[in-house]
C-alpha cells in the first residue's frame, strides 16, 4: 500500500473548520500552546501544539510524524477556515494517514528500491511495487518525535527532532533530523529542516501537506502559478527517465497562472497532476516555488524554498469521503525523485561533517473581490 492509498483511511475525519473574527488580537502575543493529543497503543503520549499570531492565524501540530494538523487562515472577509487536510483525532494517523507529516528518510521514489553509493549497492524497502517511496513502511511519518517550543515577540515555533538508526528501511548511517515550524506575525509559516549522519547515506525531506484554500469542495478552480520552466518526465511508475525537459506547450506549463482544472484532463498517465518541477535558480539558493489563489475565498498562498524542486500532486485518489477527487493539492518542496540513481540530478548524498539544511516558507494573504 502506498502512502496515497493509505491516505484514504483517514479521509472521513479530514474536515476541521473554525470561524470567527480575525481582526488583530490586541494584547495577545504570538505564542505556542501544548494541548495533549492522545496516546499510542504502547501508551506513549502524543503531544499537540498550537502556534498563534496576533492576526488570528493558527497552526496546529503534533509530535507524531512532526505533523501539521491544521492551518487556520482568514478569507477576504476575515473568516478563519482550516485549509489543510488533517484529522482532529489520532486514530487515522495510526492507520497510515500521512497528510502533512514529515516524509523521510527519502521522500518520493527510488527506482527498484536500490542505488549505488561510493561503489556499493544499497537496497532499501520496496513498498511501491518493486520501487521505494517516501522512506519505506516505517518512515518518519510514523515516528514519535521529541519537541521543544519557543515564543518570541513576533513569532512562535516548535522544533521536532528524530534519530533514525543505521540500517533503518535499508538506509545506511545513523541520522539525526530536525524540523522547526515557525509562525510569525506576517502570516508566514516557515519549515526549517536539518540532518546529519555518521556515514554516507541519502536524505530527501519534505512535508506532505494537502491544501484546499476554500476549505471544501475541489481545487480545480484554484489559480496556480509555478516558477519553473522545466520538469523531469517519468515512466508509468512515475520514475524519472533522467531527462529534464521544457514545460512549454504542455499541460504542465504553469509559468503563467492557470486554473488547476483547465488542462488536467490532458494529463497522460496519472488521473491528474503528479509531477516534479525544476525550480529556477542556483542550488541551495532561495527560489520562488508557487503562488496559488482561490477566487472563492480570496486566500493566497505563496511558497518559496531552498530546495531544487517541487512536486505538484492534485489528490487524484480522493474518493468523496469527505473530499471529492481533486479535493486538495500538494506542493512538496524537495529534491527530484530517484536522484540517487540519476547523476544529472542534484545530489542527495549526505556525508559526515556536511549537515543537510533546507527551508520552505508558506505565506498567506488575501485578494480583493473583483
Amino acid at each position: 500500500m502506498t502512502r496515497r492509498e493509505a491516505c484514504v483511511l483517514g479521509l472521513a475525519s479530514l474536515a476541521i473548520t473554525v470561524t470567527g473574527c480575525t481582526t488583530p488580537h490586541e494584547g495577545v502575543l504570538t505564542r505556542a500552546e501544548t494541548p495533549a493529543f492522545g496516546n499510542l497503543p504502547d501508551g506513549r503520549k502524543v503531544q499537540g501544539f498550537i502556534l498563534r499570531n496576533r492576526h488570528g492565524m493558527t497552526v496546529r501540530l503534533m509530535d507524531y510524524g512532526a505533523t501539521v494538523l491544521a492551518i487556520e487562515v482568514p478569507d477576504r472577509v476575515g473568516t478563519l477556515t482550516n485549509i489543510v487536510c488533517g484529522s482532529p483525532t489520532l486514530e487515522p494517523y495510526l492507520q497510515g494517514f500521512p497528510a502533512a507529516t514529515v516524509i523521510g528518510r527519502y521522500a518520493n521514489r527510488i527506482k527498484d528500491a536500490r542505488f549505488m553509493l561510493d561503489g556499493h549497492e544499497v537496497r532499501v524497502t520496496a513498498n511501491a511495487g518493486r520501487n521505494h517511496i517516501h522512506g519505506g513502511r516505517e518512515n518518519f511519518s510514523s515516528k514519535l518525535w521529541t519537541s521543544q517550543t519557543h515564543t518570541g515577540d513576533r513569532e512562535a515555533s516548535v522544533t521536532f527532532s528524530l534519530h533514525s538508526g543505521d540500517g533503518e528501511e535499508g538506509f545506511p548511517g545513523n541520522v539525526n533530523v530536525s524540523v522547526t515550524y515557525t509562525l510569525n506575525d506576517a502570516n508566514e509559516l516557515r519549515l526549517n529542516y536539518t540532518a546529519s549522519t555518521d556515514k554516507p547515506t541519502v536524505v530527501n525531506l519534505t512535508n506532505h501537506a494537502y491544501f484546499n484554500l476554500t476549505g471544501a469542495g475541489d481545487i480545480l478552480g484554484h489559480q496556480l502559478q509555478i516558477f519553473a520552466d522545466e520538469t523531469t518526465p517519468g515512466d508509468a511508475d512515475l520514475i524519472p527517465t533522467g531527462e529534464i525537459v521544457s514545460v512549454a506547450g504542455t499541460p504542465l506549463d504553469f509559468r503563467e497562472s492557470h486554473r488547476i482544472g483547465e488542462r488536467i484532463g490532458q494529463i497522460v498517465g496519472p488521473s491528474g497532476y503528479d509531477h516534479n518541477y525544476v525550480l529556477r535558480g542556483a542550488l541551495d539558493t532561495w527560489r520562488r516555488a508557487a503562488r496559488v489563489v482561490d477566487p472563492v475565498s480570496g486566500r493566497v498562498m505563496e511558497c518559496s524554498t531552498t530546495q531544487p524542486g517541487v512536486q505538484l500532486y492534485t489528490a487524484n485518489h480522493f474518493n468523496g469521503r469527505p473530499y471529492p477527487k481533486h479535493g486538495a493539492f500538494c506542493l512538496e518542496t524537495q529534491h527530484f525523485p530517484d536522484s540517487p540513481n540519476q547523476p544529472k540530478f542534484p545530489s542527495t548524498v549526505l556525508r559526515p561533517g556536511q549537515p543537510f539544511q533546507s527551508e520552505t516558507r508558506f505565506r498567506f494573504s488575501v485578494t480583493e473581490l473583483r
